[in-house]
């Protein structure tokens, strides 16, 4: 049986990776496919981002906030601004979707305005979000 040969796509090297509460939450937990995502973002030099309103859906104010806390010390954590809002509101309006936690990351991954790596647990949902945002990946973790 022949082995048919598979091509390997030349990933965009991202200037930005931006991180949903999934990512987050798994990152500090020390899931290998986040930290390998932080490893390259490192080498690579992008950037590592969280919207503010990541903090809401992963911080709890218990002792286990810890290692969140500890990720979010090397991380640039970016405001909820009007920009975004309507930008947010906009998407939520367009693709007929209600999840406007996931619609302030989607934005927030286009105001970054450079090539994005979004590491999400909610890949399908980003996905649909994200259409026709050239410069945003979506990478399910």
């Amino acid at each position: 049986m022949a082995r048919r040969r598979r091509r390997l796509k030349l990933a965009r090297v991202p200037s930005a990776v931006l991180l949903d509460a999934g990512a987050l939450s798994a990152g500090a937990q020390g899931d290998p496919r986040v930290r390998a995502e932080l490893v390259l973002a490192e080498q690579v030099g992008a950037g590592v981002h969280v919207s503010s309103v990541t903090l809401a859906e992963a911080l709890r104010g218990h002792r286990r906030d810890a290692r969140v806390h500890a990720l979010l010390a090397a991380v640039e954590q970016h405001p909820v601004n009007p920009h975004v809002g309507r930008a947010a509101g906009e998407l939520l309006g367009r693709t007929g979707r209600d999840d406007t936690i996931d619609a302030i990351i989607a934005a927030t991954a286009e105001a970054l305005a450079m090539p994005t790596r979004l590491l999400t647990g909610d890949a399908d949902d980003l996905r649909t979000l994200t259409t026709g945002m050239a410069a945003v990946t979506v990478v399910p973790v």
